[in-house]
C-alpha cells in the first residue's frame, strides 16, 4: 500500500507540472485581457490532434513536433469530429522508464516535467526580465496608466491572449504522449484548468503551476483508495470548496 502511495504521489506530481502549463494559459489571459477563455479546452484538444498528425503521418518524433502543434491544430477546427468522430487516439512513443528504488515513472512523464518546468522558466523570465514582460503586467496592474506610460495596450491584449493559447497547446501535446485523447478530452482539462487556476488565484501564471502541482497530487491520491471515476467529482467539489472558503485563490497576490 505505502509503495502505491508514493508511486501515485509522484506520478501526479509529475502530471500536474502539464496541468499547471495548461492553466497558465489560461490564467494569463484572464489577468492580462480580463475575460475567461472558453475555448481553452478546445485548443488542449486540437493540440492533441495536431500532434497526432506529425507524429503518425508525417513520422516526427513528438517531442520535435511539439513547437509546430499551435500552426497545424487551427487548420482542423470545425472538420476534427466529423472525421474522427469520438473515438479515442494516442500518440505511441516508448520514452523508456526511470526507476528510483521501488517506483518506476514512464519517461514520457519526465520529459513533459522537464519541458513544463522549461516552459514556466522561460515565462517567469519573460513576464519579469524582458522589457515586454513588463509591458503585459503594466497592463495587466492598470491599462489606463499603462497607456499614459505610452504602452499599446491593444498589442498587449493580442500577444497576451496568443501566448495563452500557445500555452494551452504545448499543455495540450505533451498530455497527448501519456494519456488517450478524444476530440472532446479539452473539456476535462479545461475543468482542470478552471480549478487550478482557482487554487493559484487568478492572473497568477506561477500559483497556476503550484495550484497543477496540487490538483495532480490528489488527482494522484484519489485513485489509490477509490475508483478514478470519482477524479472529476472530487475536483469539481474542490473548485467550489476553494470558491467559498478564499476565492482568491490560495496563492493570490503572489504573482
Amino acid at each position: 500500500m505505502l509503495t502505491q502511495f508514493a508511486a501515485s504521489l509522484v506520478d501526479g506530481l509529475l502530471i500536474g507540472f502539464v496541468y499547471g502549463v495548461a492553466a497558465m494559459g489560461l490564467t494569463l489571459i484572464w489577468g492580462v485581457v480580463k475575460i475567461i477563455n472558453l475555448a481553452h479546452g478546445a485548443i488542449l484538444a486540437l493540440a492533441m490532434f495536431g500532434l497526432y498528425f506529425l507524429a503518425s503521418w508525417a513520422g516526427l518524433n513528438p517531442y520535435v513536433a511539439l513547437p509546430l502543434v499551435f500552426a497545424v491544430n487551427m487548420m482542423i477546427i470545425g472538420t476534427a469530429t466529423t472525421i474522427f468522430t469520438t473515438s479515442p487516439y494516442s500518440v505511441t512513443f516508448d520514452a523508456g522508464r526511470v526507476s528510483a528504488g521501488f517506483i518506476t515513472v514512464p519517461g514520457t512523464r519526465i520529459v513533459a516535467t522537464v519541458a513544463a518546468i522549461i516552459v514556466t522558466g522561460a515565462l517567469y523570465v519573460f513576464l519579469y526580465r524582458s522589457r515586454t514582460g513588463k509591458a503585459i503586467r503594466a497592463v495587466a496592474n492598470n491599462r489606463d496608466a499603462a497607456e499614459l506610460m505610452g504602452i499599446p495596450s491593444g498589442r498587449i491584449l493580442a500577444l497576451s491572449f496568443g501566448l495563452g493559447t500557445m500555452l494551452a497547446a504545448v499543455a495540450g501535446g505533451l498530455i497527448a504522449t501519456f494519456f488517450p485523447f478524444t476530440i472532446l478530452s479539452g473539456d476535462a482539462y479545461q475543468l482542470k484548468s478552471f480549478v487550478i487556476v482557482v487554487l493559484g488565484g487568478l492572473g497568477n501564471p506561477l500559483g497556476a503551476l503550484a495550484g497543477g502541482l496540487i490538483l495532480g497530487s490528489l488527482e494522484g491520491l484519489v485513485q489509490v483508495f477509490t475508483s478514478a471515476s470519482w477524479v472529476p467529482v472530487i475536483e469539481f467539489g474542490l473548485f467550489v470548496i476553494i470558491l467559498l472558503v478564499r476565492p482568491n485563490g490560495i496563492f493570490a497576490g503572489r504573482g
